[in-house]
């Protein structure tokens, strides 16, 4: 089985990569949708260049696609850049979001290809627990609710850190899969992976989310 992953560089997409690669299927691309505009309706937006440097670590051909991210334009400009690629189907990360799920599943008809979600509505600590077990090096990226303050942005989630999270969705009514946007992340490093990650930057903070900006990315086989 020939694919492409859909991939933004965070976990979810990161776990979705994984899930391929168990099957034994062929993985000839990871094709990241990068937003021109500033905001999408499916897509994430910050830090998805860094994909390029995963699919260097993992030997993958990476395809970028540029969008200003219009409604359904975002779709169409995915659709016909996987129309040129010789693929059986398309995988990715969606968890709960049935926009894009069916936008994703519709182009894939279109193509006459198959679409692939493995993580569609998996238990939020379920999946977390399953990143952490599998040894996934989930890098926090930005952070953007309430009880998430300026000492996770940067962090790399281990068991404690996830154990504590898990506390902070539950007191503050968060996802702890951030789902709902509450946190962005960037996978360094992983089973899917030749090596890791080591990135460098600083801090940025308005007291009441921020975000980790990136100045220089070493991969390291």
């Amino acid at each position: 089985m020939r694919v492409a992953v859909l991939s933004s560089g965070g976990k979810d997409s990161a776990a979705a990569w994984w899930w391929a690669m168990c099957q034994g299927w062929d993985i000839r691309y990871l094709v990241t949708v990068d937003i021109t505009g500033g905001d999408s309706w499916m897509f994430q937006v910050p830090g998805t260049h860094l994909v390029e440097h995963q699919a260097r670590l993992a030997g993958i051909d990476w395809v970028n696609i540029k969008t200003k991210g219009v409604q359904e334009e975002e779709i169409k400009d995915l659709e016909n850049v996987l129309a040129e690629l010789d693929i059986d189907g398309v995988v990715s990360g969606a968890l709960r979001s049935d926009y894009q799920k069916s936008r994703i599943e519709r182009m894939a008809e279109r193509l006459g290809i198959r679409s692939w979600t493995p993580l569609w509505h998996q238990e939020s600590r379920e999946h977390m627990r399953g990143l952490i077990n599998n040894r996934f090096q989930v890098f926090i990226t930005s952070v953007s609710c309430e009880g998430l303050g300026k000492e996770w942005i940067g962090k790399t989630l281990d068991a404690a850190s996830l154990e504590v999270l898990e506390t902070l969705a539950e007191t503050f009514r968060f996802n702890v899969d951030g789902e709902g946007g509450e946190y962005e992340t960037l996978v360094i490093g992983g089973p899917h992976l030749q090596g890791t990650l080591e990135l460098t930057g600083c801090v940025n903070w308005d007291g009441v989310r921020g975000s980790f900006e990136i100045t220089h990315v070493q991969a390291i086989a």
